[in-house]
């Protein structure tokens, strides 16, 4: 006769092998809470991402919706022409155009994009404009300029006297080719902080929101790698690279060289792992791993940091090379700069 008291003992059986299945679907990885945080909450990568949460904040704290907040925070840096390395002021491709790539996702799954828009402010919101007014997903170089234009965005030189002046330094030196990491070749061996990713060629801004109602948006922009190939687009415009976001576990963005992250499906792959039960900082961990793993003397000379939130607030960041640090803004602090941890 199965009784009561057997049927509580095989449930309570049932439900502990179930919890061992999952825990080694995770890969084994121990789960932690991470950073709890009270929602609202915004992050994002680099230490400029700290104005950009403040200006992410206004929006949130007015019970407004993440997808404006992470629209109208990633303004602050394309428009800052003292940050090289996102929108104006950015330093140009080889043959001296500021190319910018951007893309945004909200709550529902929509996203939109843009590749190679040149004389245009606020990529960021050419393409929320692509997302809400087209049947597309992403739009390029004169085509993007095209419909930016069409849509009452103003023409501007986005070249700043100070990036030109770099621009025209390079150039004594440079050479026109597709070395492989040849970016990290352009400064001098003595100043090993200038390598890509690094505090002084942060390539991108990537920042994710969760509003007060606990929806989560995206946004990634970025002038892309100083003096690249004419036409060469990294990870920030492409969604599940630069940027992802999935409403019921969380997002993740990326930073860095943006090839080795679109080899990968880096935040896309991120997201997953967090669906599987990994902590935002363990997701992004495996996901530089595999990286590694698939090019480890590439990886010594790069640097890629992943920065992900899941849907309850919790946020971790992981990157290959040391100085990778990330910006949180919410109720109780709005300047929080947290170092990533790292592989080297």
């Amino acid at each position: 006769m199965f009784n009561r008291r057997k049927f509580i003992k095989a449930t309570a059986l049932s439900a502990t092998l179930l919890a061992v299945d999952r825990k080694n679907a995770a890969g084994m990885i121990p789960q932690n809470s991470g950073h709890a945080e009270v929602k609202p909450i915004v992050i994002s990568t680099w230490d400029f991402g700290i104005a950009a949460n403040q200006a992410a904040w206004k929006v949130l704290s007015a019970g407004g919706r993440s997808l404006d907040a992470v629209e109208q925070g990633v303004h602050v840096p394309e428009a800052d022409p003292k940050n090289q390395s996102v929108g104006y002021g950015g330093l140009p491709d080889r043959d001296g155009h500021v190319t910018l790539d951007a893309c945004i996702m909200d709550e529902s799954g929509n996203c939109g994009s843009v590749a190679g828009l040149e004389h245009i402010m606020h990529p960021i919101s050419v393409a929320r404009m692509v997302m809400e007014k087209t049947p597309h997903v992403m739009l390029v170089g004169d085509g993007a300029l095209q419909f930016a234009l069409e849509n009452g965005f103003k023409k501007e030189n986005l070249l700043t006297k100070e990036s030109e002046a770099a621009w025209k330094e390079w150039l004594k030196t440079a050479k026109y080719a597709p070395v492989m990491n040849i970016e990290n070749k352009l400064y001098d061996k003595a100043s090993p902080t200038k390598l890509p990713g690094n505090q002084y060629n942060h390539d991108t801004i990537g920042m994710l929101a969760i509003d007060a109602k606990g929806n989560i948006s995206g946004a990634c922009t970025t002038s892309g790698m100083a003096y690249k190939l004419h036409g060469r687009v990294g990870d920030s415009p492409i969604i599940g690279a630069g940027l992802y976001v999935d409403n019921e576990v969380g997002g993740a963005t990326s930073t860095g060289v943006g090839e080795e992250v679109i080899r990968n499906v880096g935040s896309f792959l991120v997201v997953e792992l967090m669906r599987q039960g990994y902590s935002p900082e363990n997701a992004c961990k495996e996901a530089v791993m595999r990286i590694i793993k698939k090019k480890p003397e590439t990886a010594k000379n790069i640097q890629v940091g992943f920065l992900a939130m899941n849907k309850k607030g919790e946020y971790g960041a992981y990157a290959i090379q040391k100085g990778f640090s990330f910006a949180v803004c919410n109720a109780k602090k709005n300047d929080l700069l947290i170092p990533g941890n790292s592989y080297y």
